[in-house]
């Protein structure tokens, strides 16, 4: 059976299931019950039914249509995969395409029945498709799955060990943690406080896993008392050792599927605290008789200002970073042209060199290899079925990280291949310029972060241009590559949680994709560092963090200012002292080469 009959067919067997159970339609969310960004195999239900493996997208299946929004990150993609499956690819965010609530609540009878499963739905999701959905008096069915009946074998859950993040690397104890949350607590009047996602669960309990591909989590729930703590997980992930280690801390370990039966034993006229966006209605809906407070769980404000022993620890895994780089980079100019590269092979020797370096982990994301038309898709992935050869003429835009344990990194370099056309330089400067502009800002401190995205798209925009997604997102410390509460993307919602703040780490990566030809995005890491306290109030500037050379071939110099030829000039000469010491032989080579004046 081909792989366009075989989706088809589970869709028939989905139709079937909705028919039969007085369903009118079904929605696929891209989530699982921790709201995670990466998520394990057991809650790729969208992905089982469609094919579309790209990170974020919302499938939508009735009796006669089915649908997947994606945004303009994956619209190619989406294209691609969705081929003969008989599933249109709905573009998210195009002005004649209405959000999937909005479109069934158009094309839906009134009373008619729509089913997600609302174990991965967030309550202010929830919320939302209520909001959209009642307007045609449609109800909205979250006690059930229709996929359960039908995908058949379902993967497992992931049971991999835990790990303790230990000094020197982890510069925070997990008494002072909780201190800190039960003090955030103790303002919101919550007698107790529920924490489902992953990243803010790790970070608390100074604890790493590996069941989500890329970030060191583990699948788990908290419930955090005034004076206990409980962490709810598989029995097998924790050792003797470590179980004695978090009993010593006041932490009591309780099975992963104990969780509801615990919050339905909160008592009536306590107070749990429960962040919306990352809790789920059916997880919250056991917690029947406790009040509830609602607010932005507090370890995702304590987690982005990473303190001074943890920058001091990121300049350090930068280094090994950097001279991973340019160990692969110099590998890749001295091959080109002699032997065979694809995007694969991007992939597997950049991860090789990261390996080598003290700390490394694993990659923080799946490597983004794009050569020539493929890198005017951000989100682009090679596989061993569809993937370029590194020949001919052309832009190859390298999207890279890695997890150390003492610091998570991202990286987006585009190099040339062959013949760089003036069209390409002219794209490839206007890029340059805005991640320049960004890296020299200077602003209030507490400045809503999505106030930030004009100062690096101006350069663009004044060539007619524009990009699909955000400039920057809050990185993790040995955590999630994609944090918050921080994000530089004027599209964003400016909420109270916004500001930009010292300590918090960020990237800026402005971009310039022209489907069909090439893409370019060009990314390092900043930290917000205070700039200068004045009568005016508290000022901000970014530390650039990451460090590898940013290739001048690609730059058409007539189009820089002075300004922005002496940082890019600065930043090479501190990208070489810095490096320097860690690389020999042909890297060495390639670095002083790549970091001379212009």
């Amino acid at each position: 059976m081909s792989g366009q009959q075989e989706f088809a067919g589970r869709l028939k067997a989905l139709r079937a299931t909705l028919k039969n159970s007085g369903l009118d339609a079904y929605v696929a969310l891209s989530s699982d019950p921790h709201l995670s960004e990466y998520l394990p195999d057991h809650w790729q239900g969208r992905r089982w039914l469609s094919g579309f493996d790209g990170s974020a997208g919302t499938l939508v299946v009735t009796a006669d249509f089915a649908g997947l929004w994606t945004d303009s990150r994956y619209w190619e993609q989406a294209d691609n995969d969705l081929a003969g499956t008989g599933i249109a690819t709905m573009r998210a965010g195009a002005p004649d395409v209405p959000g999937p609530a909005q479109w069934l609540a158009n094309q839906l009878p009134e009373g008619a029945r729509v089913n997600i499963d609302g174990n991965v739905l967030s309550v202010q999701a929830h919320r939302q498709w209520q909001e959209a959905l009642s307007k045609k008096n449609i109800r909205l069915v979250s006690d059930r799955d229709a996929l359960d009946g039908i995908w058949t074998p379902r993967p497992a859950l992931p049971h991999e060990a835990v790990f303790e993040h230990l000094p020197p690397y982890a510069c925070r104890t997990r008494p002072e943690n909780l201190a800190g949350l039960r003090t955030a607590m103790r303002e919101h009047g919550a007698d107790w406080h529920l924490l489902s996602s992953l990243d803010d669960i790790a970070w608390l309990f100074n604890l790493r896993g590996s069941d989500v591909s890329y970030n060191p989590v583990f699948l788990s729930y908290a419930l955090i008392g005034r004076t206990e703590a409980r962490l709810f997980l598989a029995q097998e992930k924790i050792g003797a050792e470590l179980r004695q280690a978090l009993a010593a801390d006041g932490i009591r370990i309780e099975p992963y599927e104990d969780i509801a039966g615990a919050l339905a034993c909160l008592a009536e006229g306590q107070t749990l605290l429960v962040d919306p966006a990352r809790t789920t209605i059916g997880l919250l809906q056991a917690a029947a008789f406790a009040a509830k407070a609602e607010a932005l769980n507090p370890t995702q404000l304590m987690k982005s200002r990473k303190n001074a022993a943890e920058i001091e620890n990121v300049r350090a895994a930068m280094e090994q970073d950097g001279a991973a780089l340019c160990e692969f980079f110099a590998w890749f100019e001295a091959e080109q042209g002699s032997r065979r590269i694809t995007e694969l092979t991007i992939d597997e020797k950049i991860t090789e060199a990261r390996s080598r370096r003290k700390g490394f982990v694993s990659p923080s994301f799946g490597t983004i290899a794009a050569y020539a038309a493929n890198g005017a898709m951000p989100h682009y992935h090679a596989t061993e079925a569809s993937h370029a050869v590194i020949e001919g003429d052309g832009l190859l835009l390298i999207d890279s990280g890695g997890q150390y344990l003492n610091g998570t990194t991202d990286i987006t370099r585009v190099v040339p291949v062959g013949r760089v056309s003036p069209e390409q330089k002219r794209d490839y400067t206007a890029v340059l310029k805005g991640m320049i502009a960004l890296s020299q800002a200077v602003f209030p401190e507490g400045l809503a972060a999505p106030l930030l995205d004009t100062i690096a798209r101006a350069p663009i925009w004044r060539t007619g241009s524009e990009y699909g997604h955000g400039t920057g997102h809050g990185v993790g410390y040995f955590m999630n590559v994609h944090e918050g509460p921080q994000s530089i993307a004027y599209r964003a919602t400016v909420t109270p949680h916004s500001a930009m703040l010292p300590g918090m780490i960020t990237s800026n990566e402005p971009g310039l994709y022209r489907p069909g030809k090439w893409g370019i995005r060009i990314e390092n890491l900043v930290l917000a560092t205070p700039a200068c306290e004045t009568e005016f109030g508290r000022f901000l500037r970014f530390e650039t963090l990451t460090l590898c050379p940013i290739d001048t071939r690609c730059i058409d110099t007539d189009l820089l200012a002075a300004d922005e030829r002496a940082w890019l000039n600065r930043y090479h000469e501190h990208v070489r002292s810095r490096l320097e010491p860690l690389v020999d032989g042909p890297a060495l080579r390639w670095l002083v080469l790549r970091t001379q004046a212009i």
